[in-house]
């Protein structure tokens, strides 16, 4: 029932910025945290960013400072704005979700990925 869907991947030159966008639809009753992940190929899937529905957040070492996550509880979104981006931002990125979707009941999910390529 519920589904995350990505948006605002492309393609960057290197210093150049991007917004990405996850959308949770279906029945949700509150959200405890939301996150942005990546996967490199060949590469094990990292932790970018994460915030809490309280609205506390926490990034990974190499992207502090140049990324922001933020969500918006009332429409179930989260977005993470990617600034002055580098080649090895290159990825697949996924939102994942911890939400709350009933009395007693608490599922994560993925989305499907969107790819962000940085050129040099």
């Amino acid at each position: 029932q519920v589904q995350l869907v990505e948006s605002g991947g492309g393609l960057v030159q290197a210093g150049g910025s991007l917004r990405l966008s996850c959308a949770a639809s279906g029945l949700i009753f509150s959200i405890n945290a939301m996150a942005w992940y990546r996967q490199a190929p060949g590469k094990q899937r990292e932790l970018v960013a994460t915030i809490t529905g309280g609205g506390r957040t926490n990034y990974a070492d190499s992207v502090k400072g140049r990324f922001t996550i933020a969500k918006d509880n009332a429409k179930n979104t989260i977005a993470l704005q990617m600034n002055s981006l580098k080649p090895e931002d290159t990825a697949v990125y996924y939102c994942n979700a911890d939400l709350q979707i009933g009395l007693g009941s608490r599922r994560v999910y993925w989305g499907q990925g969107t790819q962000v390529i940085v050129s040099s």
